[in-house]
């Protein structure tokens, strides 16, 4: 995320830093280019050999790689990070390389923007006399491909905010894909009890999905009925989690954030209520401390007035940049803007786990349990483990069918939110009186690790907010993944080993 904001005239102060340099207004110098990650620099892609063809496709398969699926490239600039730029002639030949080298790997390719260099930007930053002659080029290219054992890339983002900030409405407008009506309608679709639709306040974690197709066009429940035909016409799924705002449902919040294990935090304020309003400040506190990227909302915005509008973004700013917080406010205006802010997704794993978060018994299946696959690969008959039991424990189970938002699948992959289907396997004990929240179900054959129960450990805590002395003896609520259970503090000592 970091070069285009250079690359593509992000709006930020002359003294902001980033990364440790200085983002010049329409710089044409980038920070040079990293090997991890899914964004590639490119000067150019002119008629390469047949062997530098397939190292490019090598190279573009393990940004794909590092990008779940998606990868940039940056053509017309140099891996140091010079934006150099292409004729228009040379534009279109690296152009057609690139397609032919996505068309191998059976990829799309969607170009976000481009960038007009002119002369005169060259002059100031290269020696070179070509690039001053004429205007030149700079493209940005957007390659995704999804996975052939995976239906769609998908994307978790936690909403977060204080009590009647707008977050269900926000949600329900981006996902139905119609405006509300002033009176709450859009939010009723995401409301999960009776009476959070009397109050209009989340209470649970609820979910909704929102599609896009390899063009980048949304597909909401107006253009679908039903959750599997989104599914099935996206190739990019975003999972938004709406978390309660309200100060008695903290809890379930901070559960929602470690359980769900969102790639986003989306912080919802309301223009009118300010940045100091309610729960806004744990909630950011919160997403800070599990180091979720974080992307601030502004709403209600037709309900105040242009002094208060700027009173709250001037708090909100003061905030982010304070020693808490450490971030850099980028105010996002237009399309190139959300580009430019884009982050990048985290890497897969290998050895399979799957955290429970729900279970269910269904007639004539049997047990079913919903969560989230942080790491491997889970396949439709795999024989896996389940625990920890009371013993501490685990039990084996086999997978009898998969479910990802209730469409019939064959695989999970990291990063998948899921419910499985569980049978027993050699006829070991009964599930259905066993299976619980906050279990794991993981490989069968795992010789790496003894996965054994602990009950004692140490931790370093940083203190957000307390109003009492902490002090050996303390009981307090450990959320660690998907569990939630009650500790009590033995000792506090004045440093760790």
């Amino acid at each position: 995320m970091d070069p285009l904001l250079s690359l593509f005239g992000g709006e930020m102060d002359s003294d902001d830093d980033l990364n440790g340099r200085t983002l010049l207004s329409g710089s044409a110098c980038l920070p040079p280019e990293v090997e991890e990650g899914n964004v590639e620099y490119k000067l150019k892609l002119i008629a390469p050999s047949k062997s530098r063809f397939e190292h490019l496709v090598t190279q573009m398969k393990w940004r794909l790689r590092e990008g779940h699926g998606e990868a940039i490239y940056e053509i017309g600039v140099e891996d140091k990070g010079l934006l150099i730029g292409l004729s228009d002639e040379d534009v279109s030949a690296s152009m057609q390389t690139l397609y032919l080298m996505a068309e191998k790997l059976g990829a799309t390719l969607t170009v976000l923007r481009e960038r007009i260099i002119t002369g005169e930007e060259n002059s100031k930053i290269h020696k070179y006399t070509d690039c001053q002659q004429k205007s030149r080029k700079a493209i940005e290219v957007l390659v995704r491909k999804v996975p052939d054992d995976q239906q769609t890339i998908e994307l978790r983002i936690a909403v977060l905010g204080n009590v009647e900030t707008g977050k269900s409405t926000l949600l329900g407008v981006l996902t139905q894909g119609e405006l509300d009506n002033g009176r709450g309608s859009a939010r009723l679709n995401l409301f999960r009890h009776r009476h959070e639709i009397q109050t209009g306040r989340t209470s649970s974690i609820s979910k909704e999905i929102l599609g896009f197709d390899n063009k980048g066009v949304p597909i909401t429940y107006n253009v679908c009925r039903t959750p599997e035909e989104i599914c099935e016409l996206s190739s990019k799924l975003i999972t938004f989690i709406d978390l309660g705002g309200h100060k008695k449902y903290l809890k379930t919040t901070v559960f929602g954030l470690m359980a769900m294990n969102g790639h986003y935090a989306v912080l919802v304020i309301s223009s009118i209520g300010g940045v100091f309003a309610g729960t806004t400040r744990e909630h950011l506190g919160l997403a800070l401390a599990l180091d979720v990227p974080i992307v601030v909302v502004i709403n209600k915005i037709d309900l105040t007035n242009n002094d208060s509008l700027s009173a709250t973004l001037y708090q909100l700013e003061e905030l982010l940049k304070s020693p808490v917080c450490k971030k850099i406010p980028v105010k996002v205006d237009t399309e190139d803007d959300v580009i430019t802010c884009a982050s990048r997704l985290t890497s897969d794993h290998i050895i399979p786990i799957f955290m429970v978060d729900e279970t269910f018994q269904v007639p004539e299946v049997g047990p079913v349990v919903s969560g989230l696959l942080i790491s491997g690969l889970i396949k439709e008959g795999d024989c896996l483990k389940m625990g920890p039991l009371d013993d501490g424990s685990f039990t084996g189970v086999q997978v009898s069918s998969l479910q990802r938002h209730k469409v019939a699948c064959r695989s999970v992959r990291a990063g998948e939110s899921a419910t499985l289907a569980l049978n027993r396997y050699n006829n070991q004990m009964d599930l259905e009186r066993n299976v619980r929240k906050g279990m794991v179900v993981i490989e069968m054959n795992d010789q790496k690790q003894s996965h054994k129960v602990c009950q004692y450990f140490q931790a370093r805590i940083h203190v957000l907010f307390h109003v009492t002395m902490i002090c050996p003896g303390f009981q307090t609520t450990v959320y660690i993944g998907n569990l939630w259970p009650t500790a009590d503090e033995k000792s506090l000592p004045s440093r760790f080993p």
